[in-house]
């Protein structure tokens, strides 16, 4: 069997956690940070998990992840 290519698009945004969950950065702090209240943005700061129903199609993309 060759070796599984990991999509470097995924492995640049998806890390897997010790327990097999998916975890991702929030969006929504690149510009008009202005207008957002600082709470809102101390929240977005924070990583945030990818729901059950998208993981397994996020772990095939990261084979070795």
């Amino acid at each position: 069997m060759p070796k599984l290519k990991t999509n470097k698009g995924a492995a640049k945004r998806f890390k897997i956690t010790g327990t097999g969950k998916v975890k991702r950065g929030k969006s929504g702090m690149r510009h008009i940070l202005t207008s957002k209240a600082s709470k809102a943005k101390r929240v977005l700061r924070k990583s945030g998990l990818i729901s059950e129903t998208h993981e397994d199609s996020i772990k095939k993309l990261l084979p070795y992840g």
